[in-house]
């Protein structure tokens, strides 16, 4: 770390404030930890060795260092001073200008700006599963297996469908938990939901095609639309999930319709029987594709679940999802597509053509964690775990809010969406002043896939967050409601 270009570049930037240069050196180390450019578990230049590199009195570096410690943001061990494991400060949305623009395709142009950072976990980060529960160790003696079995010839680049034996895995698993009727031949692997999603919508819809996507609903499904040139019409969402009126399928009928039925992203409501069988119908009258996203779906709480909308008729209209990121962890980058047997060829021409290849020592360990039993158990002590923290989160959240907001999607998945009673209260600004105090919880109103959305609230990612420490997690998110409404209010 260069301190003193580090030093030098903050004085400049704050020099019309007339600090003292004590200040300034811990406003500066101070910045740059909560920005990350000093990282948790960096060990800081001793105070004489920083003293002479920024050309200050030793004793303005035991203040800083001093004033560090006892905010928390660094410790003393036998090494030194070490950087403090705190959580970042969010990132500004920075403008680009115009000009910076002008190269730039509009369907780049249009994307959001994600409303947290994906680096970020803890509470109430949703979409992460319980990181220091997956059985690491395992993972590791699968992977050396799988590399000390591969040939030569492995090491080649491999089917751009994926390794053949994950795909097997992956077919039969699917069949046994989730009812999907297909072959490994009609399952392809991917990086991921998101890969999944660019690659299904260029190669089903053409520019200008309308695709449907549920409202509110999934900011990635909104992305890959957008950067597929899609035109997106947003559908409501009641309490039995995505709700096509007939207006809907005669004035804007759809090429595509995204859904995520087992657990709606983000209100989390589980898309009836009957209204599953419904929409099969009418997307095969109107030669539509439904696009089925099963994000989560191993993760039902209450009652018994549904199967997978892909299975319940007949050569169903259905291209099915699915990701190991919130089953094991986010990092493995791995997901997959079952097609429709018809378009299985068209998308292997297409996969050997378009798509990366690699990876194979991971794929192979997860054909083996699959058909060894060893996922079915994992995802059992989640399933386990996660309804204990939901339970938790559940209570506190009734004790202390129950008259202030209503809570939705609690039977199913690693997350809940608590709406606010008054209207009137900003989600996004009590999301931002959550954030502000290390706290995620994103707002419900950011989720808009079609204009505005009327509904205020959060929505709560539970996986990671322990069940004995919700009650002081609610507390502190209760504190803040009031605050930013009387704020907003008289503002």
């Amino acid at each position: 770390m260069d301190y003193s270009l580090l030093f030098n570049a903050y004085i400049g930037q704050h020099a019309q404030h007339g600090w003292s240069r004590q200040r300034l050196l811990h406003e500066c180390l101070r910045s740059a930890i909560r920005q990350g450019t000093l990282t948790a578990g960096t060990l800081l230049a001793p105070s004489r060795a920083l003293a002479e590199e920024l050309q200050v009195a030793r004793n303005t570096v035991l203040y800083a260092y001093e004033q560090l410690a006892s905010e928390g943001y660094v410790h003393s061990d036998r090494r030194g001073t070490v950087v403090a494991t705190v959580p970042l400060q969010a990132a500004s949305a920075q403008v680009v200008p115009p000009a910076a623009q002008a190269g730039l395709a509009q369907r780049v142009r249009n994307l959001r700006t994600p409303p947290t950072a994906v680096h970020l976990a803890g509470a109430f980060v949703p979409g992460v599963p319980a990181l220091d529960h997956f059985p690491l160790a395992l993972w590791r003696r699968l992977l050396e297996r799988a590399w000390r079995s591969l040939t030569p010839d492995q090491l080649n680049y491999g089917d751009a469908a994926g390794e053949w034996p994950l795909r097997v895995a992956v077919a039969e698993y699917l069949r046994a938990a989730r009812g999907v009727v297909c072959d490994a031949a009609q399952v392809f692997i991917t990086d991921g939901t998101q890969s999944s999603l660019d690659m299904c919508l260029r190669a089903l819809a053409d520019v200008g095609d309308t695709i449907w996507i549920e409202h509110p609903g999934y900011a990635g499904a909104l992305a890959a639309a957008r950067g597929a040139s899609l035109n997106v019409s947003g559908i409501e969402v009641d309490e039995e999930g995505i709700a096509p009126q007939p207006d809907d399928w005669l004035l804007r009928p759809p090429r595509l319709i995204y859904t995520t039925p087992s657990h709606q992203y983000p209100l989390g409501s589980v898309l009836s029987l009957s209204r599953r069988i419904a929409l099969i119908e009418a997307a095969r009258r109107a030669g539509a594709l439904i696009i089925e996203d099963d994000y989560d779906s191993e993760f039902r709480h209450d009652g018994a679940p549904l199967s997978a909308m892909q299975g319940l008729a007949d050569d169903a209209p259905v291209v099915y999802l699915g990701t190991f990121s919130k089953t094991m962890f986010p990092a493995l980058r791995i997901g997959f597509v079952v097609v429709p047997a018809a378009l299985a060829p068209a998308f292997a021409q297409m996969r050997a053509q378009s798509s990366a290849r690699g990876r194979v020592g991971e794929q192979l360990a997860l054909a083996e964690f699959l058909q060894s039993g060893q996922f079915a158990r994992h995802v059992r002590r989640m399933r386990r775990l996660y309804r204990q923290r939901r339970d938790a989160l559940v209570a506190a959240l009734e004790r202390r809010l129950g008259q202030h907001v209503t809570l939705h999607g609690v039977s199913a998945g690693m997350h809940l969406v608590l709406c606010f009673r008054d209207q009137s209260w900003s989600d996004v600004a009590i999301s931002q002043r959550l954030l502000e105090q290390g706290m995620v919880a994103e707002p419900l109103s950011a989720k808009a896939t079609q204009g505005s959305l009327a509904l205020q609230g959060l929505v709560l990612g539970y996986a990671q967050v322990p069940a004995e420490q919700m009650e002081a997690l609610v507390k502190q998110l209760a504190a803040a409601l009031p605050a930013v409404h009387v704020a907003t209010a008289t503002a």
